[in-house]
């Protein structure tokens, strides 16, 4: 996760920590294989999965019933009780084994967690046991998948079967309908609506779910339709490692970047996290080149973002802001008996931020404000035209910022919906549950977006361009240029 205060004014959202190469294209970039290192470092070959007992993941199961109800938000914003209710009750009852697995129980839980239809609550993809299963010479489904008006097509083909086209429909996965798939994957996925569902479909990959979900499997019988004709495939299981994650690329691919077009400067500031001051030094120097090459107009790249802190988000748009500004209209947050123990046992809890949180009575909900961000001097901030690039994979901070921008009109807003919302329960924190040391993340804060909007929606742009998955092109960037007079 982004290195940033967890519980602070950032949404801190949670995505696989891979990291990236540079490469020409916006869209996608190659592994680098920094995963594949990681998991050398810090998987012992041969290590077997922990095992639990049956008594031990029914005690985690209502544990993580109780803090959801007790240190959520409001953990009935989109959901009802007894939704949550019957929910739990199916869980529990499903816990029949009397020994269960690590991943065997993370699945468990995530299927309580997922219920509340919050992306910001969740449990976290099983990367421990996928680690051990790579190890142990797993294989995965061959072909990733995205979606495109509630349809599923392939994106990248990593199987021997060469004939099988970028862009094809993909209809079944041995004998099951991909709606049936889905159905059987959203469980697993926080999120707070299907399009966001599919949105971290992408990011996680399809692959990986589909271990995750349906376990390991030698073959697949896939039915595919191409040009109209339904065709049908027997496609061996990849390589987890070689053929998959040396491979791969990535959806999150924020990188810091300047360079120049005929028409326009563009800026990717990166992330909203990490080193704070190196940033800093970086959004600086970027707005003085832009400054000195005079460009009219000016691109700032918020596509492919995991988010971040908005003290990262505040110091870019101070630079094109031309009156002071905030990055929400309205920030509440919640304490519990449950948080304050979590927050006495990890916290600094001299800081403001968590007197207050420690200051109120169990369970109040009370608002927290920050001041106004002035933006910078006239002589240093950029004066030009601003275009603003989001798209489905612009998360948490990244999709509140554009709110934030295009509520101020700051910039003009180029893109396609983001799967998150801008008005949104946020502001992680963490902890583990006690018996299995399974990680869980809750929101415990509600932030409204800068016009006071409380609809349940992603963020719309002012400029639709779709982006699409299933090709090397850069439509939303290179649509933009063409437009820009």
């Amino acid at each position: 996760s982004p290195a940033y205060p967890q519980g602070s004014g950032g949404l801190k959202h949670a995505v696989p920590s891979l990291s990236h190469d540079k490469t020409k294209n916006n869209k996608m970039r190659p592994n680098s294989l920094i995963l594949y290192f990681w998991l050398i470092a810090h998987t012992a070959f041969g290590q077997s999965s922990p095992k639990f007992s049956k008594e031990a993941v029914l005690a985690d199961l209502s544990t993580l019933r109780v803090s959801l109800e007790e240190a959520h938000y409001d953990v009935y914003t989109y959901t009802s009780p007894s939704s949550f209710e019957t929910r739990y009750e199916a869980v529990k009852m499903s816990i029949v084994k009397d020994s269960l697995d690590l991943l065997e129980a993370t699945n468990c839980f995530q299927k309580l967690i997922t219920v509340v239809n919050n992306g910001h609550t969740e449990i976290p993809f099983p990367g421990q046991s996928y680690i051990q299963y790579a190890y142990a010479g797993g294989t995965l489904f061959p072909l990733e998948i995205a979606f495109e008006d509630d349809k599923s097509f392939i994106r990248k083909n990593w199987s021997r079967e060469e004939s099988i086209a970028i862009g094809s429909e993909i209809l079944s996965v041995n004998g099951q309908s991909i709606p049936d798939i889905l159905r059987q994957m959203y469980p697993h996925i926080s999120a707070e609506r299907p399009y966001f569902k599919h949105v971290k479909i992408e990011l996680y990959s399809f692959p990986r779910l589909y271990w995750q979900v349906f376990g390991p499997q030698d073959a697949f019988e896939v039915e595919i339709r191409e040009q109209g004709e339904t065709k049908r495939y027997k496609l061996e299981a990849i390589n987890l490692i070689e053929d998959f994650e040396k491979k791969r690329r990535d959806v999150l691919d924020a990188q810091m970047c300047l360079k120049f077009y005929e028409k326009a400067a563009y800026l990717n500031p990166g992330n909203f996290s990490g080193d704070e001051p190196v940033y800093q030094a970086f959004i600086d120097s970027a707005f003085a080149q832009i400054k000195a090459q005079g460009s009219p107009n000016l691109i700032i790249d918020l596509r492919n973002n995991q988010g971040g802190d908005n003290t990262f988000s505040d110091y870019l748009v101070s630079y094109i802001a031309d009156k002071p500004f905030r990055w929400n209209s309205q920030f509440t947050l919640k304490t519990s008996k449950f948080l304050k123990k979590h927050v006495r046992a990890n916290y600094d809890t001299t800081s403001a931020f968590w007197q207050k949180a420690l200051s109120q009575a169990d369970g109040a909900v009370y608002a927290y404000e920050f001041p106004s961000y002035a933006p910078q001097a006239p002589e240093k901030r950029y004066q030009g035209k601003v275009y603003v690039l989001v798209n489905r994979q612009s998360h948490s901070m990244a999709a509140v910022t554009a709110a934030q921008i295009q509520d101020y009109r700051f910039a003009t807003i180029v893109g396609e919906e983001t799967g998150d919302y801008p008005t949104l329960l946020a502001s992680q924190f963490e902890y583990t549950l006690p018996k299995t040391g399974v990680l869980v993340k809750v929101s415990k804060g509600y932030i409204v977006r800068v016009n006071g909007s409380t609809q349940a929606e992603g963020l719309m742009p002012d400029i639709y361009i779709q982006d699409h998955l299933l090709d090397d092109k850069d439509e939303i960037l290179e649509g933009l240029l063409k437009k820009i007079p």
